[in-house]
């Protein structure tokens, strides 16, 4: 499973795009309007998008084709890309909005 991609070299890659357009447009879309529509708390909605969207990101980059820059610390191997890095503030803002939202309760 994967696409030589033109001035992408030999080998096959996974198509990181698909997975990103499924994760991030049709699923977390599905997913916020299924929440939207049980009549959530003021920022809940707000909340599952920055968590979701934040999870869906780290989890492609597990499988995209890293940056000139995206493996920090300089070694050869690294726990985390760039790209996992910073969707770590936004999954920690969907936290924290999901915790007013239940401190506020509903609206």
């Amino acid at each position: 499973w994967g696409v030589i991609f033109p001035h992408g070299g030999p080998l096959p890659r996974h198509p990181s795009q698909l997975y990103e357009a499924a994760l991030e447009g049709i699923v977390l879309f599905l997913t916020l309007h299924f929440i939207a529509r049980t009549n959530p708390p003021q920022l809940r909605v707000t909340s599952f998008f920055f968590i979701f969207y934040g999870l869906f990101r780290a989890v492609v980059e597990l499988v995209r084709q890293p940056d000139n820059i995206a493996h920090l610390s300089g070694g050869a191997y690294t726990l985390f890309t760039q790209g996992q890095l910073l969707s770590l503030p936004m999954i920690l803002v969907g936290a924290f909005l999901f915790y007013l939202s239940t401190k506020h309760g509903r609206r």
